[in-house]
């Protein structure tokens, strides 16, 4: 079996400048590798979110930080990256080139369909001080912590316009992060949770929390890549109080490294013209091209091996590791049509 790490999730951007300051200055997140393909004219940033009085001293576009970026272990942590796809020019067009995800049955969708991917999220210890002090570095929000009916959080706006959550760790008693954010979760909208559970438990990850919402009718699953550290430390904590108990809810707030939050709204697994869109479609009427949300992608031994794993399943591959022009990296399908890449640990 080949062992897996969750280790990026890809957004499209239109101007790197402004979406790197973004992340770096208001969310305390890294610039750690930066990998250019001038001949198929595109360029991809790799954030991550580093342990506060980390020194990061790699010149991004270097080797070895390349090297760094793909062995995946970014000072002690099996973190995850956030990649930023710029396609080069879009930073001259005029208004929004890239659609931030969110859209439910408008015209760009169609009847029985929405946008899958939701949001990215930064976890802090006081959530109503962290938005004043990104309110007053020019942050606008789609929900600031004091509206709407869940008090205590808030959605910002991106650049590009994506959602990022902002969310309480909880108290600051016991986690031992010392960071003012960290990257937290990505947030995909699913149709069926017994398929896709499956699929992503394949992928190496495993659910720490299960959240139903009998009012809203949705469930939040949320799953993490864990070492065998976290491991034995999620089976000390939560141990036979299992994935709905606050001991979860404890556990996951105080993670350093992200979960993927996967949320199913109730029926839309019965409903067989429901889908949704994956942040890769060309759509019109949307404001922009459609895209968006790329993909979340792994880190493997041997990519083979792994495409053979998820074989079996039976949703397919976008692309096979000896296709294309990038040969050695593979991209699935999931359940819902979302790409999952699949790359070598160290890098091609």
């Amino acid at each position: 079996m080949a062992p897996w790490q969750w280790q990026q999730t890809m957004l499209r951007i239109k101007d790197p400048v402004a979406s790197v300051d973004y992340y770096s200055k208001n969310f305390g997140m890294t610039l750690i590798a930066k990998l250019d393909f001038p001949q198929w004219q595109f360029a991809l940033y790799f954030l991550a979110a580093l342990p506060e009085g980390t020194a990061y001293d790699l010149d991004p576009a270097s080797d070895e930080a390349a090297t760094y970026l793909w062995g995946g272990d970014y000072a002690g942590h099996k973190n995850v990256a956030l990649e930023l796809t710029h396609n080069y020019g879009t930073e001259k067009l005029e208004g929004a080139v890239y659609h931030g995800g969110n859209a439910m049955e408008d015209e760009a969708l169609g009847a029985g369909g929405r946008d899958g991917f939701g949001h990215i999220a930064f976890n802090c210890d006081d959530v109503y001080a962290s938005c004043a002090r990104l309110e007053a570095a020019g942050v606008s929000f789609k929900k600031k912590p004091d509206e709407g009916r869940m008090k205590g959080l808030a959605f910002a706006y991106d650049p590009d316009g994506y959602w990022v959550e902002v969310c309480s760790r909880g108290g600051a008693e016991g986690h031992g992060i010392a960071n003012e954010f960290n990257l937290s979760q990505t947030m995909l909208r699913i149709k069926d949770p017994a398929k896709t559970i499956p699929f992503y438990e394949a992928c190496g990850l495993t659910v720490l929390r299960r959240m139903p919402h009998e009012g809203g009718k949705f469930t939040n699953f949320f799953m993490a890549s864990l070492t065998p550290e976290l491991q034995a430390q999620y089976d000390a904590a939560v141990g036979d109080a299992g994935p709905e108990s606050e001991a979860a809810v404890a556990f996951v707030k105080h993670l350093f490294v992200p979960v993927l939050e996967l949320t199913h709204n109730w029926g839309t697994e019965t409903d067989e013209s429901f889908k949704h869109y994956s942040g890769n479609e060309a759509r019109s009427g949307c404001g922009s091209d459609g895209r968006g949300f790329g993909h979340i992608g792994f880190i493997v031994d041997d990519v083979e091996a792994a495409c053979a794993q998820l074989e079996p399943l039976g949703h397919g591959f976008k692309k096979k590791p000896d296709e294309g022009g990038m040969k050695g990296i593979a991209f699935a399908y999931d359940p819902d049509g979302y790409w999952v890449e699949i790359c070598p640990r160290g890098g091609l």
